[in-house]
């Protein structure tokens, strides 16, 4: 009787293990759960709303958790199905485990919650909850395949921030030394004309900050142009990380 349970349970719960194509129906309604919280956490963060009706919110809020935690619970009993998580040490692996730690940090900021009265830290812990939008990764091939992609490029990925972190570094000292007489709230050290270089190399420009002088302006523009390139390369070997994985997934499928 327990293993016919928990069989059923790991079939129900484990996206791959469910025979047919799509999510079980018990993955379907946690997946709409997911994504109703995230929404309800949102929702409850705007005052005008939060104060029609505080106590539905928290009905709500316990309700959703309950869910999770028995999901949580039967999910460690469901996994003993694996030859590696099967027993008592199995288990606890389980439980260090990428996607089940992600399951944990969904419940927890509720039960801390109940043992807090800072305001700041029960709003921390309310946008906390936001965090649950990342268990759906554990359906998600799309998920996959962006893990994927970045597995599959990290050492180019690596050194295209190194390039940035230092084309960034190289312009706020440029800038520092060019305009830190003069504008010295802005670029009076090398950290503070850091968030210059940062909106202009991302290509954002927001505005707040500009060069004055002749020599700054000319070395502004240098810097925007170098920062158009610095966005396309990491850009660009992400296209071709999941250009790669797609096509593997397409040859699997084939």
């Amino acid at each position: 009787m327990g293993k016919d349970l928990r069989k059923r349970l790991y079939k129900n719960l484990a996206p791959e293990a469910w025979p047919q194509p799509g999510l079980s129906p018990t993955n379907k309604f946690i997946y709409s759960l997911i994504v109703f919280s995230a929404l309800f956490a949102v929702l409850e963060t705007e005052k005008t709303i939060y104060d029609i009706a505080p106590s539905m919110f928290s009905l709500i809020e316990i309700l959703i958790v309950s869910v999770f935690i028995v999901e949580y619970t039967a999910r460690i009993y469901a996994v003993g199905e694996i030859e590696k998580y099967s027993g008592v040490r199995g288990r606890i692996r389980y439980i260090f485990s990428f996607w089940s730690i992600i399951d944990l940090l969904a419940i927890l900021p509720f039960l801390l919650s109940l043992t807090s009265s800072n305001a700041f830290m029960l709003r921390l812990l309310r946008l906390w909850r936001l965090m649950r939008v990342a268990r759906l990764g554990r359906y998600s091939q799309a998920m996959a395949a962006i893990v994927g992609a970045i597995s599959l490029r990290r050492y180019e990925l690596i050194l295209s921030m190194a390039v940035a972190a230092i084309i960034l570094v190289i312009s706020s000292a440029c800038l520092y030394l060019l305009e830190g007489d003069i504008q010295e709230e802005a670029f009076g050290s090398i950290p503070r004309a850091l968030w210059w270089s940062i909106a202009t190399l991302t290509t954002v420009g927001y505005g707040d900050v500009t060069p004055v002088t002749a020599l700054g302006k000319i070395f502004a523009a240098i810097t925007a142009i170098t920062g158009v390139g610095m966005i396309a390369m990491p850009t660009g070997i992400l296209a071709s990380a999941f250009s790669d994985i797609l096509q593997k997934h397409k040859n699997q499928r084939d």
